[in-house]
């Protein structure tokens, strides 16, 4: 009888020590990338019906963003914007996650133009 009691309890702690690490692997397997938001300051060279390219003014070569519904169009003082006011040339912050090589903008904060004008 003591022995079907020893072996009974060491299969219960068998059974609860690889529980344990079943639940262990459980919760670290399941964890996701983490993305980070990143911002680039430019003028946007292209809107189209997916994508944006701006050129940077950090890289010679312009970026490609892609865009979804939920993408944010804002002005520089945080008030929405349609999507439609993004021409070629206006001054923008693209917020944008990085998955991969895909970078996909998150917010587009669109700037006012500026000029200067010089005297003769």
């Amino acid at each position: 009888m003591k022995y079907k009691i020893n072996i009974l309890g060491g299969i219960a702690i068998l059974g609860a020590m690889l529980f344990t690490v079943n639940l262990a692997n459980a919760q670290t397997s399941g964890s996701s990338s983490t993305t980070t938001t990143t911002t680039t300051d430019g003028t946007v060279s292209q809107f189209g019906p997916d994508t944006i390219i701006v050129k940077s003014t950090t890289s010679t070569e312009p970026l490609t963003y892609s865009y979804s519904k939920t993408t944010v169009y804002v002005d520089e003082n945080g008030k929405a914007v349609a999507s439609e006011t993004i021409k070629s040339g206006a001054p923008v912050t693209v917020y944008y996650d990085k998955d991969g090589n895909k970078m996909m903008a998150t917010k587009v904060v669109v700037r006012k133009t500026t000029t200067t004008t010089t005297k003769p």
